[in-house]
C-alpha cells in the first residue's frame, strides 16, 4: 500500500487540520457495518458519509466539514453533497469527470497487455452500462476479478452516475486536484469536471500520480511501482493545495 491517506492526513495535521479516515461499509474497519461488502450501492456510501458528517459536528460542534474523495471516493464525495447543507466543501482528488465505465473502458485500452481480452472486456463494460448482468461462463480468467457476478450489481449502479453533472449541481466550494503523471485519471477529467462547474478551483500538480507520489517519467512500471511503496513521501504541492484551500474557505480568488 502506498499509504496515501495517512501521509495526507499528517501532512494537514501539520497545518493545524484534524482529519477522519473512513473505511467502505463492510471493509477493513468498518468490516461489521454490513455482513456483505460487495451488497453497497455509491448512495450507501455516500450516506455513510453524510452519517460522519453529523456525527463529527455532534462531537467537535464544528457549523460544518470538509470532504475529500480520492479516485472512487471524489464520486461518493458528489453524491453526498447533493442537499447537504452542513458541509465546508469538497476537495476532489484524482476524480473521474466521466461516467466510470467509460474510465475503465480507457483504463483497459491503454495498456497493450490486455488486446488478447480487450473486446471481451468492452462487451462486458457495455452491459453492465445497460443495466445488464454479465454471464461469465467462459470468460478469460483474468477478467474473473473485475466482472465477478459478486461486483456485478454494484458496477452497474456506479456506472449510472455521471460526475460532471453532480459537480454541476454542487453549491459549496470545490477544489479539483490532479496529478499529470495520474495513469488511471488524467487530467482531461479534472479539466471536464472544472468546465461543468467554473466555481470550482483547478489545482494539477506535475510529475504526480493517482496516488498522489511523484514520478518523473512515462515509466508505466516505475509508476505502478508507487503504489506499494509506502515509505515515498507525497508529491510536493499536494498537501498545500488541499491546506490553503481549507484555511481561506475555499475561496482562493
Amino acid at each position: 500500500m502506498a499509504s496515501t491517506y495517512r501521509l495526507l492526513a499528517e501532512g494537514l495535521a501539520s497545518h493545524g487540520i484534524a482529519s477522519v479516515r473512513i473505511d467502505k461499509r463492510g471493509l477493513f474497519g468498518s468490516h461489521a457495518a454490513v455482513a456483505d461488502p460487495n451488497c453497497v450501492t455509491i448512495d450507501d456510501y455516500a450516506a455513510d458519509v453524510r452519517a460522519w458528517v453529523s456525527t463529527i459536528r455532534g462531537l467537535t460542534e464544528a457549523p460544518c466539514v470538509w470532504v475529500l474523495g480520492h479516485s472512487e471516493g471524489g464520486l461518493v464525495a458528489l453524491v453526498a453533497a447533493q442537499d447537504a447543507p452542513d458541509l465546508c466543501g469538497l476537495i476532489l482528488v484524482a476524480t473521474a469527470g466521466r461516467p466510470l465505465g467509460a474510465v475503465l473502458r480507457e483504463q483497459l485500452q491503454s495498456n497493450p497487455a490486455n488486446a488478447p481480452i480487450l473486446d471481451e472486456a468492452l462487451s462486458a463494460i457495455t452491459q453492465l452500462e445497460a443495466g445488464q448482468r454479465v454471464d461469465v461462463t467462459g470468460m478469460h480468467p483474468a477478467l474473473l476479478p473485475l466482472f465477478s457476478p459478486a461486483v456485478q450489481d454494484f458496477l452497474i449502479n456506479e456506472f449510472s452516475f455521471d460526475p460532471a453533472r453532480l459537480i454541476a449541481t454542487c453549491r459549496q466550494p470545490v477544489l479539483i486536484v490532479q496529478g499529470r503523471r495520474d495513469i488511471q485519471i488524467g487530467p482531461s477529467d479534472a479539466e471536464g469536471l472544472s468546465r461543468a462547474n467554473p466555481a470550482a478551483r483547478l489545482a494539477v500538480l506535475p510529475d504526480t500520480n493517482h496516488v498522489l507520489k511523484t514520478v518523473a517519467s512515462d515509466d508505466r512500471t516505475a509508476n505502478i511501482a508507487t503504489y506499494s511503496d509506502p515509505g515515498l513521501p507525497l508529491a510536493p504541492g499536494v498537501v498545500d493545495a488541499i491546506a490553503t484551500f481549507i484555511a481561506s474557505g475555499g475561496d482562493l480568488r
